[in-house]
């Protein structure tokens, strides 16, 4: 029985980067993976995603602007193979470069179930790992992570089968391109699906029970989405749930109806995402955890759980379901375990992304959450289509829209909707964090021409002053 001062199941965000963390500090560390060092994330979900919608964007700037840009060709295709293949040899690659960390800062990486099995003799707890060969070792370690991260929820009546019913790895991995797909579900993953899938011609059909695509996001943002999605040629159902479903030989059928009640239709697809959420995975030996009301694991301010020396961090401690909160709270976990004066802080303030296009980013309270919380404002928007950058890189699409305080000025909300809004999005989160306000954004000089100039001239139409207006 190896002794470690701590033990972290899960090699995702969560979980490679408290492994890491650890070893910083002169801990003696291990690390469970049973998949691949990184995770979900890096492996079957932020990495391979952003893989395949990059292989979109490209391919719709050659089919829809080539001459805008006075380019020509002839014979454009693509080869769906090499599409998907791509995103895998990107996963691949960062997935051998964590596994580098690990041994560059003597992190143990063990391959196997990471469980847990109670007290160990030397009073800390006792982690078995079981391999692919089915293989059990058992491990002493002062302190336990979990970090087991989150799985795709399926419906009652639409059970996952990794043929017509996918959840988002099966998604990005289809060895043939539907001709039809239906996806329940407009939030990120939904939505990043439709618009990849339609670039390659899928004929794709979104159903969302809440009023817009992508529900949590500022109104003015989903409604600038849902134009630009029809104009796509995306379609999409909002107000509407699914109530059955039926799986043939051909595909997919589905039969929605309007959220409020009404007439139901049957939908009819090639293969069907569900998209609907996500559950918490929790390790053996889990039974005594205390859990949330929604199953996932109840932590305090140090990210403990009610079990002595167990901590917890992720995906599996509750939403926001985000690799940069689960890495957040995991090195505050550690830090936590380590150092009884550490300040650990729970996540506030922190980015939501969609890497659909028109990318969608957004950092702190929405109109309508600044609304119901009865607090007065001052909101400033400024357009892509004035900005000379935007222009020039032919992407226009999109706008800035920022909300502030109207008793002190400070910035409350960033809404961005066009080109670059997840890069974008990061200096908004950095004000939000300093209690920046409006004269500090108007006072800081934004290099000319860069599409962060919106960013300065939204936060002067919010106070009259915007020139380019």
């Amino acid at each position: 029985m190896a002794s470690y001062d701590l033990i972290v199941i899960g090699g995702g965000p969560a979980g490679y980067v408290g492994a890491i963390r650890a070893a910083q500090l002169g801990k003696k560390v291990a690390c469970i993976e049973n998949d691949r060092a990184g995770g979900t994330c890096l492996n079957w979900g932020c990495i391979p995603t952003k893989a395949l919608i990059k292989n979109a964007d490209l391919y719709l700037t050659m089919r829809d602007k080539a001459a805008e840009f006075g380019l020509s060709f002839d014979n454009l295709g693509y080869d769906w193979s090499k599409v998907i293949g791509r995103s895998r040899g990107v996963s691949d690659k960062l997935a051998g470069g964590i596994e580098f960390l690990f041994k560059k800062n003597k992190v143990d990486y063990l391959r196997g179930i990471g469980s847990l099995a109670g007290s160990s003799p030397s009073g800390g707890n006792k982690v078995t790992v079981t391999d692919a060969e089915g293989k059990t070792e058992a491990h002493d370690a002062k302190h336990v992570l979990l970090a087991t991260g989150c799985k795709a929820r399926d419906l009652p009546f639409l059970k996952f089968d990794g043929k017509r019913v996918l959840n988002a790895r099966d998604a990005m991995t289809l060895p043939e391109q539907p001709k039809e797909m239906l996806i329940i579900g407009a939030g990120a993953i939904g939505v990043e699906f439709a618009y990849f899938y339609n670039a390659f011609g899928t004929k794709v059909t979104l159903v969302e029970m809440m009023d817009h695509l992508l529900p949590v996001e500022d109104t003015d943002v989903s409604v600038a989405l849902e134009k630009s999605f029809k104009k796509q040629g995306i379609h999409f159902l909002l107000a509407t749930k699914t109530t059955a479903a039926a799986v043939t030989d051909g595909g997919v059928e589905l039969t929605v109806e309007p959220a409020k009640g009404g007439e139901s239709v049957v939908l009819k697809g090639d293969v069907c995402l569900v998209a609907v959420g996500v559950g918490a995975i929790l390790p053996g030996g889990a039974d005594k955890l205390e859990l949330t009301d929604r199953g996932y694991v109840k932590t305090n301010d140090r990210y403990q759980t009610n079990l002595p020396g167990v901590s917890a961090a992720g995906d599996l401690i509750g939403p926001p379901w985000l690799a940069h909160v689960a890495s957040f709270e995991a090195i505050h976990a550690v830090e936590s375990m380590f150092d009884p004066k550490h300040k650990s802080k729970k996540v506030d303030v922190f980015p939501g992304c969609t890497y659909c296009h028109p990318e969608v980013a957004s950092v702190g309270l929405t109109e309508r959450a600044c609304k119901e919380k009865g607090i007065a404002v001052k909101i400033g928007k400024f357009p892509f289509q004035a900005s000379g950058r935007a222009l020039a890189s032919g992407d226009p699409e999109g706008f800035v829209k920022l909300i502030y305080g109207e008793k002190y000025g400070e910035l409350l909300g960033a809404h961005i909707i066009g080109a670059e809004a997840t890069e974008l999005i990061a200096e908004m989160g950095l004000a939000i964090t300093l209690e920046a306000t409006y004269e500090e954004l108007e006072n800081t000089i934004h290099a000319h021409p860069t599409l962060s100039e919106a960013i300065h001239e939204a936060t002067s139409d919010a106070f009259g002053h915007a020139i380019h207006l």
